[in-house]
């Protein structure tokens, strides 16, 4: 808890009323000007505790107008109604006078952002420019001088547009940012390394006009307003200009690059009349004005949101005072507003919980108000200690704020109420005392005899006796922090530590040196004094002794915590062995880890609380489940404060509270949301988790840690009792007129204990320390015997926390608790060990614990369970409704019941609904109430609902209303049975046929048959579908018609009823035929039909028999269909009775042809019917028929079914399938079929067909016969001699012909003569070729040998000697020997006789032989070329044909 401590400035004589004041905005100096009826005008300078600067007194005849500081420099401009300026220099009061340029009041001051400009303006509109150099001096005479001929009124420097990071930057170039590494390029404009200062300012004048000044100062007008400009701002964010006339017209401007200026938004800002009005503008877009009134109005020009703060008269405030000025704080986001009644109101701006400020809305919370003395005029936030100065229009005061001070010790608590009061609690014999000091209190420090408190100037100590405070002693000391151990002193000044008696006397000094650095931080547990100083060094003090004696050597912390800035607090336990030590980082930002030194080991551990983890070096006990920190409760946090136990050297606690992330400052802590966390620190088992809850919002801050119980400071205005009625005790005997500021409340394992002794506070403190460690073995030594209930109880509630069952059962049965060790018992059945201990956790009344235990194992039916059974039935709703759907009509039922007890039945009528349980639940509900029950019957609309309500009529006799809702229900038997009971058969009729509703037909025939209307009884029994009873009533009253309808409608047992019947009665035969054969009486209706020549009825039996049937029966029926040539189905039949063998001889002998299903039903046969070989006869049978048949498909299918592959395959070479047999011949991969299928494929047109060419040498080679494929290359040679005369390709194929021979196996004689025949025709065929190639070359030697070829006698048919004789005679022909044509002509037809010269000599040489010399006899008739082409077209018409 903070409060604000006032000082009043020692003001001197010749000032009297103070007008204006100003702080520095880095220093705490502060200017204040001042008025005196007799000598003017006076400037002073004070300090921060109001001291005045006598150096720096300033004293005029004239008034000073306008004070203000350089931004950097000890250096303040003075403007004075004379037009005088004058800059003062601090602490030396240096004077600096500006030359003359002003002669009227000066009503502008302002300093550029660094402080190298100084703009001066007076009331006469003459503005001039000057320039400081970095010492503050002034340089040379003004730079600019402007005259705008009207009163200047205002003035803003426009800030510098932001640099950019130079080490941010490298830092993203590093990372991979290119847009980072180009600004370190030489690309692009050059980096600018930081702000730079804006030299562009803006000035007012009293006509309404703005004129903007550039770096250069050349002057030109930016905009105009109504009325004379109050006040400017300069809005960064949107860079806008705000321009505040001094009729409150707000206007916004946009500026652009050139200077220009666009207005986008104007208002009129609220004010009262005739008051003055105090205007503030802050840094995140707030404009704040005071008027006077008793509210405080705010504009976020940002959002453009507008709101009020008002004064609380619950704080103090009082009716009717109102709020004169205001000021505002952005290093603490403190708004201060002074008040008439001499109160300084403050409201600070608190963000919503992980919010930040740019995007989200503030609030701002009143606190309690600060007090001084008149009305306040004038309010200023400045320095870098963020100090308040007031002006009462008498005096001026400077407010610091000062946290109030508390200390616990001994049994004694004492905490600071205001600057100089104290209130002090001794909890051993329950008295609350107070304390009034003469002095400023800033610190102070109890021991149950003894109480020191100190201003920083002064130590005064007092003894406490009895309940009353006798003052023992003062001394003059400038220490900032005072210790208290067995009556000594301890005290910090430079470089060393100073022992005081109660008096002042120096007993002892414990020095330090300068590596050392300066004591800073003092801390007393027991007899062990903990010294930190500012250099991060920490030594220990064994004061058990009459003098102090070193515990352990200096220690310097900076050399084992990186990052190490300086001390925040350093805190020692009870015997001396532990440190625990706060810092502040590098940077000033606190550190999120707690260290721990341990003395004796000289090791520096830690935790750290933004994660929620030790150091490593801290070991961790693997047994017990507690021991893994729970990351959910520690992580995010920050440590603030932090103790150990006065007597437990042990255990330790830290306050801590919630950080946003790991960088945040001590200003983004979240203060609302604090946990207290309680570790156990040893050097066996480094840290171990005790215990961590969250602080009750009714406490302030942890104070200290004495077994049993912690020490909290409390909230102003709020009670302990009433902050945690159940963990909170206060001293008996307060007295009512003392607020009680010091709580406690007990740790978690003493609950129940408060009272006890040492011995067992020792025991306990082991048993929970073992338990922590998970070493339940010696938890148990450690309380054995204690008989204590409430301590048993206790251990069974740490068995909820370490989930121990086996132990909580013992102390259960220590406890008593019977009901809760059935109840334990009974959970062992759940599987998951957290829903058993969750049992637990409900029997011993930890009903957040067994919440959480249901929720960690998902169990959320016991969840649910849970809730009911608590009374919590929104979360129950909640629970079902999200993850227990299954039980979720249940949860709804069970809560309507739960309403329907409290007599909520409109609520309880909704979840009845919801359960689907209203139509008997909401009637039963309501019956006492029949009004309300026909409103909700009429309103739902359900049948069920109506036919409980027609019931209910029927029940009353009110039968028209009953048949009306049983309308309404669609409830046709009720209707039925109630229009019967009245007479009116018609209408029950109608409604019968017209529904078809069977029960209503049912009960209407009934009724008929009691009347004996047997046709309407057999009629509506039909519609009822109650065909046993319509029977029953044919057969009686000899209706056969209907009776053999009816029977076929109904079931097999009716249909043999009737069948018997019409057997019997001897005239239906063929009903009874049929109804036997329906009713699956196959036997008895084929004897029946046999016995009474029924055909028709015996055919359409036939049908219906199969495999299943009797193969006597099928025989005899086959037989009869013999008879009466029905052969087909006779097929059929003999087939289903297994006699495929007569079947197939009966198809063969009457030519019955055999389809694929027939064949099917043959050959698909069990092992055990028929053997294989029986079956592949069959099947080869079956085959044989169908090739006579000509169904060669089918056959190839069965001839492969039986195993015969080649018979398979010369079915499918009779079909000429040609896709089919060269699948099937890759399929079977045989030799024999192989070449089967190329013998066939040879009969097409493979030599068009390339695909056909090639399978036909790929199956020859599969079928290894490479005789036949030899056959087939000479084959192929000689179609490209006699169709194209392509010798080329005949010698490729005859010399594949070769090889083929050369790997046959057998080589006998005549593969040897076969082989000599094609060597022989390669021989000749290669002689032609070469003669052909030779003759571009030389056509003699060709010529030649083409007459030796003529000479050989076997040269035909390897070549044809037609075309040598073609050669021949194209040869001469081309070279006009038309004679030796001619010649050669002649001895072709001889040697040709009987075939066409024609074919081998081209028309074009005929034609020229026969124009020179003419033709042989036997070509110049022609005859034999009309023969030869007569021959032709006969082979293509053959040709085609084929």
């Amino acid at each position: 808890m903070a409060v604000y401590f006032d000082r009043r400035v020692e003001a001197p004589d010749s000032s009297d009323v103070p007008t204006l004041l100003t702080w520095h905005l880095a220093l705490p100096v502060l200017a204040v000007s001042s008025t005196n009826s007799n000598s003017g005008g006076n400037v002073d300078i004070y300090l921060q505790q109001g001291e005045h600067v006598e150096s720096c007194h300033v004293e005029r005849p004239q008034q000073p107008t306008v004070l203000r500081w350089h931004p950097t420099k000890p250096v303040l401009a003075l403007g004075w109604e004379n037009g005088e300026v004058l800059l003062l220099t601090h602490p030396y009061g240096d004077q600096t006078v500006l030359p003359s340029t002003h002669t009227a009041y000066i009503t502008v001051l302002e300093w550029s952002s660094s402080g190298s400009r100084l703009v001066t303006g007076d009331q006469a509109g003459v503005l001039a420019v000057w320039k400081v150099d970095a010492r503050g001096k002034l340089q040379g005479n003004h730079l600019v001088k402007n005259e705008y001929n009207k009163r200047l009124t205002c003035c803003i420097f426009r800030p510098p547009s932001p640099g950019d990071d130079v080490a941010m930057l490298a830092r993203a170039s590093v990372s991979g940012d290119e847009s980072a590494l180009d600004k370190f390029s030489w690309k692009g404009p050059p980096l600018k390394s930081g702000p730079q200062e804006g030299l562009t300012f803006y000035v007012s004048t009293a006509d309404g006009k703005v004129h903007s000044v550039d770096d250069n100062c050349k002057t030109n007008t930016l905009l105009s307003v109504e009325g004379a400009v109050k006040k400017l701002y300069y809005l960064e964010k949107r860079e806008a200009l705000v321009v505040i006339t001094e009729s409150l017209m707000l206007s916004q401007y946009t500026l652009g690059p050139v200077g220009e200026a666009q207005e986008f938004m104007t208002v009129k800002l609220s004010s009262k009349i005739g008051q003055n009005v105090d205007i503030v503008w802050t840094n995140n877009g707030f404009l704040i004005t005071a008027t006077g009134e008793h509210v405080v109005r705010l504009w976020d020009l940002e959002r453009g949101d507008n709101f009020i703060l008002a004064l609380d008269e619950n704080l103090g405030f009082e009716k009717g005072e109102v709020m004169n000025c205001v000021s505002y704080c952005p290093a603490k986001d403190i708004l201060a507003a002074g008040t008439s009644h001499g109160r300084i109101a403050m409201w600070r701006m608190a963000m919503q919980s992980g919010s930040c400020k740019s995007n989200n809305q503030v609030q701002w919370k009143l606190q309690t108000p600060t007090e001084v003395e008149g009305n306040i005029i004038q309010l200023q936030w400045g320095s870098s200690l963020n100090l308040l100065a007031a002006n009462n229009s008498n005096t001026v005061l400077i407010l610091s704020e000062h946290v109030m001070s508390a200390h616990y010790s001994q049994q004694v608590a004492t905490m600071q109420l205001s600057p100089t009061q104290l209130s002090i609690t001794q909890f051993d014999t329950g008295t609350h005392l107070a304390l009034q000091a003469d002095m400023h209190i800033t610190g102070v420090c109890v021991t149950k005899d003894v109480l020191a408190v100190w201003s920083g100037k002064q130590v005064i100590v007092y003894e406490l006796s009895g309940t009353v405070f006798h003052h023992t002693g003062s001394f003059p000391c400038d220490s900032h922090i005072v210790v208290i151990h067995d009556k000594n002193l301890y005290a910090v000044e430079t470089n060393k530590v100073q022992i005081y008696t109660p008096q002042g006397t120096v007993k002892q000094l414990l020095t330090f040196s300068k590596s050392e650095g300066n004591p800073v931080l003092l801390s007393v547990c027991q007899s062990y004094l903990v010294v930190g100083t500012d250099t991060g060094h920490v030594r220990v003090y064994d004061l058990s002794r009459r003098e102090a004696k070193a515990h352990c050597n200096a220690k310097n912390l900076v050399d084992q915590i990186a990052n190490m800035g300086a001390l925040r607090s350093v805190k020692c336990n009870a015997n001396g062995s532990q440190l625990s030590i706060l810092i502040s980082q590098v940077n000033g930002r606190p550190d999120h880890k707690v260290y721990f030194y341990d003395i004796e080991m000289d090791t520096v551990t830690h935790f750290d609380f933004f994660t929620g983890r030790p150091s490593s070096g801290v070991s961790q006990s693997e047994e017990s489940e507690r021991q893994q920190f729970q990351t959910t409760d520690l992580c995010g946090r920050c440590p603030v404060s932090h103790f150990w136990d006065e007597s437990e050297p042990r255990l330790f606690v830290c306050e801590t509270v919630q950080i946003s992330s790991e960088s945040s400052s001590a200003g983004c802590f979240d203060l609302t949301d604090v946990s207290v966390v309680t570790l156990f620190c040893t050097q066996e088992h480094g840290l171990l988790l005790q215990d961590c809850y969250s602080k009750p919002p009714g406490l302030q801050a942890l104070l200290a840690l004495d077994v049993p119980y912690y020490y909290f400071t409390c909230k102003p205005g709020e009670k302990a009792s009433e902050i945690s009625p159940n963990q909170t005790d206060q001293p008996k005997g307060s007295a009512s007129t003392f607020p009680h500021m010091v709580s406690r409340r007990v740790l978690r394992d003493f609950v129940g204990l408060e009272t006890c002794d040492k011995a067992t506070r020792d025991a306990m403190l082991n048993f929970s320390f073992y338990l922590t460690i998970g070493d339940m073995d010696e938890a148990f030594k450690s309380i054995k015997f204690i008989k204590s209930k409430a301590v048993w109880e206790n251990m069974a509630q740490m068995c909820v926390k370490t989930r121990r069952l086996d132990v909580a059962r013992v102390c259960l049965g220590n406890m008593g608790n019977a009901r809760a060790a059935k109840a334990l018992r009974e959970a062992e059945a759940e599987p998951e060990p957290e829903a058993r201990v969750a049992m637990l956790a409900i029997q011993l009344g930890m009903l957040e614990d067994a919440e959480m235990l249901y929720k960690s194992c998902q169990r959320y039916d016991l969840l649910n369970n849970f809730y009911q059974a608590s009374g919590q039935w929104q979360q129950a709703l909640d629970t079902a409704e999200k993850y227990d759907r299954i039980h979720l009509r249940t949860t709804y039922y069970n809560y309507a019941k739960y309403l329907e007890s409290t007599g909520n039945k409109s609520r309880a009528l909704t979840y009845y609904e919801k359960s689907d349980t209203h139509r008997v639940e909401v009637p039963r509900m309501l019956q006492d109430d029949t009004s309300s029950l026909e409103i909700y019957v009429t309103k739902m609309k359900d049948k069920n609902i109506f036919k409980w309500w027609a019931q209910y009529l029927e029940s009353q006799s009110d039968m028209d209303s009953a048949l009306l809702y049983y309308k309404h229900a669609q409830d046709y038997l009720s209707l039925v049975r109630v229009h019967c009971y009245m007479g009116n058969i018609q209408e029950a009729s109608e409604i019968a046929n017209d529904t078809g509703d069977r029960a209503a037909s049912y009960h209407l025939a009934r009724h008929y048959e009691s009347h004996d209307d047997i046709k309407q009884a057999v009629h509506f029994y039909t519609r009822a579908q109650a065909y046993n009873n319509a029977i029953r009533l044919c057969k009686e009253y000899g209706l056969d018609d209907q009776l053999m309808k009816l029977a076929l409608l109904s079931n097999p047992e009716d249909m043999m009823e009737a069948a018997c019947y019409f057997e019997e009665k001897g005239t239906h035969m063929a009903k009874a035929v049929s109804l036997y054969h329906k009713a699956g009486h196959v036997s008895k209706a084929l004897e029946l039909a046999f016995a009474t020549q029924q055909f028709s009825e015996l055919e359409s039996m036939a049908e219906a028999l199969n495999e299943t049937s009797d193969p006597t029966l099928l025989a005899r029926c086959s037989d009869f269909f013999i008879t009466h040539s029905h052969y087909d189905k006779a097929v059929d039949l003999l087939v289903a009775a297994k006699k495929y063998h007569q079947a197939l001889e009966l198809c063969v002998t009457h030519n019955l042809t055999i389809t694929e299903e027939l064949a099917e039903r043959m050959t698909a046969t069990d092992s055990k019917d028929l053997p294989d070989e029986a079956r592949k006869e069959l099947l080869e049978r079956i085959a044989d028929c169908c090739m006579r048949q000509g169904n060669y498909h089918l056959a190839t299918k069965k001839y492969t079914h039986a195993g015969n592959k080649s018979k398979a395959m010369k079915a499918l070479l009779k079909s000429g399938d040609t896709e089919k047999i060269i699948f099937f011949a890759n399929i079977s991969r045989q030799k024999e079929l192989f070449i089967m299928a190329a013998n066939y494929l040879q009969s097409l047109d493979w030599q068009n067909d390339p695909e056909i060419l090639k399978t036909i040498i790929c199956f020859y080679t599969k079928g290894r016969a490479p005789n036949l494929l030899a056959g087939f290359y000479e084959a192929c040679a000689q179609v490209e001699i006699d169709d194209y005369q392509n010798y080329e390709k005949a010698l490729d194929a005859l010399t594949e012909a070769s090889k083929c021979v050369s790997k046959a196996k057998d080589s006998n004689e005549k593969q040897k003569a076969k082989m000599t025949e094609l060597q022989r025709k390669i021989s000749l065929i290669k002689k032609f070729i070469h003669a052909q190639k030779l003759y571009e070359d030389d056509a003699s030697e060709a010529l030649q040998l083409c007459e030796a070829l003529l000479e050989d006698p076997e040269l035909d048919p390897a070549v044809r000697i037609g075309d040598v004789f073609s050669f021949l005679v194209e040869h001469s022909c081309q070279h006009g020997n038309f004679q030796a044509a001619y010649r050669k002509l002649e001895e072709l037809q001889r040697r040709l006789p009987s075939q066409n010269v024609r074919y081998y000599i081209s028309p074009a040489s005929l034609q020229a032989i026969q124009k020179e010399v003419g033709l042989p006899p036997s070509l110049e008739d022609g005859s034999d070329h009309k023969d030869i082409v007569k021959e032709e077209d006969e082979v293509e018409e053959d040709l085609n044909i084929s």
